[in-house]
């Protein structure tokens, strides 16, 4: 693809590249957000239980995880420019179209394609810092891009609520749909690959491609690798696990939590504090994790050493669900999930990080693909579960999120074990199939 004729350069361009990263994650999560912050009105006015619920989101979690693999790859091939440009305006649509849902099975089939849609925006994402950025700046430029989920979770409700309440839920869909236009405008504008932009200063062009792992492998090295051959590496494994073992409880907090706060008792507009602040937290995490990191590879830890300390700061971090079982007070409820947000997400920054820091350039959409669909399945079946134990223990009078509480505090502990055991340096690393960490 020609790019436009060189004009004057634009200072520090990768980091605007990383801001319109950041605000397509944000309008993506304003978009799926719509529906959960929604969830306890509709479920009245449609009566829907919660296995009904679960259907719906389902429908989305099912699109979303088989769809992350099939973009990845097309983003791979295709390029992130033209990749997103597509799948932004195409989930834009979708989010207006579902003011016209009437019930339980429009509504999951609206989901349903939202998912697909929504589901490009993390391997893209990971590609386009893979190839904008060096490695001591691409957990921080990954952690700007994760951290718009946090921010759009967190000024949703704020928007949504507010256009629900003056207008109705029909509404509430439409107009955030309008967004992903808005933001279209700007990506179609700046975004090029850094080689090809007609904006890019020499000098930043030297300091983005100075440490590339490709400048000094084989030519075999550079071809692309077929899935079958990366599914065959632990390392690939190991970060399937990183995203497997933490996005389903990222993903109970924003699909689930109004519902869990609902159950204990608290009135979401007076509970709003709760619904916002874990996201803000999580926020925070994506920066800490990113910055920290960075910060580690600057004073010689090793790039594995960095990311992994990050790991187990999160595992342990998000034990903190746990106590949550035990108190309705709304304000301890908000902080102790506004600690386990804030290490998922310092957690959730390495698992996005990894593909960019094992993989060469033309995998790393594929394996960032693959870590997502094997979150979306353990988010589904996470789903499924909660939808019946929660209907079931209602039915016995009992705390019906409790247990679930406790298995979301506790599986990221058991990811971050997984992770140590299968990111490491092996046979694939000598002949040049991973990088070196």
């Amino acid at each position: 693809m020609q790019s436009p004729i060189k004009a004057r350069p634009i200072s520090a361009l990768r980091w605007w590249i990383a801001g319109l990263l950041f605000a397509s994650t944000v309008i993506n999560y304003i978009d799926r957000q719509t529906l959960s912050l929604l969830a306890p009105y509709l479920k009245l006015d449609y009566h829907w239980t919660n296995s009904d619920y679960a259907t719906i989101v389902i429908a989305f979690r099912v699109a979303y995880s088989v769809g992350q693999s099939v973009f990845g790859r097309m983003m791979d091939r295709i390029g992130t420019r033209r990749g997103l440009t597509l799948t932004v305006a195409g989930y834009s649509v979708v989010s207006m179209l579902t003011s016209l849902a009437s019930g339980l099975d429009s509504f999951a089939g609206f989901r349903f394609l939202l998912g697909a849609g929504e589901s490009a925006n993390w391997p893209a994402a990971t590609k386009a810092v893979s190839e904008w950025f060096p490695d001591r700046e691409r957990a921080l430029a990954t952690a700007i891009f994760d951290s718009g989920s946090s921010i759009g979770g967190a000024i949703a409700p704020f928007i949504v609520l507010w256009i629900y309440f003056r207008w109705g839920w029909r509404p509430a869909f439409m107009i955030p749909g309008l967004l992903g236009f808005v933001w279209l405008i700007a990506w179609r504008c700046l975004y090029y690959s850094p080689e090809a932009h007609p904006r890019i200063s020499e000098a930043e062009l030297r300091l983005i491609t100075a440490d590339r792992p490709e400048a000094s492998q084989s030519p075999q090295a550079k071809t692309q690798i077929p899935w079958r051959d990366l599914l065959t590496l632990p390392q690939t494994w190991g970060t399937i696990a990183a995203k497997s073992f933490t996005d389903p409880v990222w993903f109970f907090v924003t699909d689930w939590f109004p519902i869990y706060l609902v159950a204990k008792g608290i009135e979401l507009k007076t509970g709003l504090i709760a619904v916002w602040v874990p996201f803000i937290a999580a926020d925070l995490g994506n920066f800490f994790g990113g910055a920290v990191s960075g910060y580690l590879v600057k004073r010689g830890w090793s790039l594995g050493a960095a990311r992994k300390s990050m790991v187990i700061f999160g595992g342990i971090g998000v034990t903190m669900l746990v106590p949550t079982v035990f108190t309705r007070n709304l304000y301890l409820i908000a902080f102790l999930f506004a600690l386990a947000t804030f290490a998922y997400a310092a957690f959730s920054t390495m698992a996005n990080v990894l593909p960019s820091d094992l993989f060469h350039s033309d995998a790393v959409a594929s394996v960032s693909g693959l870590s997502g669909t094997g979150a979306g399945i353990g988010t589904i079946i996470a789903f499924k579960l909660i939808g019946y134990f929660s209907d079931a223990r209602r039915t016995m009078a009992t705390h019906a999120f409790d247990p679930i509480v406790i298995v979301a505090g506790l599986v990221p502990f058991v990811g971050m074990i997984v992770v140590l055991l299968l990111v490491r340096n092996t046979n694939a690393t000598d002949k040049g199939l991973v990088r070196r960490i």
